[in-house]
């Protein structure tokens, strides 16, 4: 009977922690948010930020979350070196003034176990927004390598240039942007 209550007792215990809240750093090595826009009509751009950093907390059995994320807007990377340092100036990013964009979370939305979207703040160049992100790809698991529980999550947004200072050409220049963020994290 002890050796029952003891494997019962280690159940629990096992089972609390497995439940409790786990956070998790950005993997700025396989993070890399991306923007797409219609440039005049002729073709879609697409561009990327190569440095991302920030922290997530998951509670998969309360089905709660938050997000915290830092994407350094100096990293643009358009693949033209001339165009980075374009879009970097006053009228688009201002980096000078503003080198940080900012997403934080208010609320993980979870259908059964499927995270669906996250309800949070997108700030750039000081101008803060609400919006959602809508999560096309949720998984958590060992990570092969690095030897610890890992996850990864595709989500999606679309924003308007002129909503953050940023409208410059619009409309042949489009003011919606797609704004697409794969993002791995490490527990820590």
């Amino acid at each position: 009977m002890k050796k029952i209550t003891a494997v019962i007792g280690l159940m629990a215990v096992i089972g609390s922690a497995w439940a409790a809240p786990v956070s998790y750093v950005i993997d700025s090595k396989h993070t890399f948010p991306r923007f797409s826009y219609s440039h005049f009509g002729y073709s879609t751009q697409l561009s990327r930020f190569d440095k991302t950093s920030g922290t997530i907390v998951l509670d998969t059995a309360a089905k709660q979350g938050s997000a915290n994320v830092l994407i350094d807007t100096t990293s643009v990377n358009t693949g033209l070196a001339l165009f980075n340092e374009h879009i970097q100036k006053e009228e688009f990013f201002d980096t000078g003034k503003f080198p940080t964009a900012t997403f934080v979370s208010k609320q993980f939305n979870f259908d059964g176990d499927a995270l669906k979207s996250i309800d949070g703040t997108l700030t750039i160049k000081g101008i803060s927004k609400d919006l959602t992100l809508t999560i096309n790809s949720f998984l958590c698991m060992p990570h092969p390598m690095a030897k610890k529980e890992a996850c990864g999550v595709n989500a999606s947004t679309v924003i308007k240039r002129s909503d953050f200072n940023m409208g410059k050409h619009v409309p042949y220049v489009s003011d919606e942007v797609k704004i697409d963020i794969p993002v791995e994290a490490i527990k820590q």
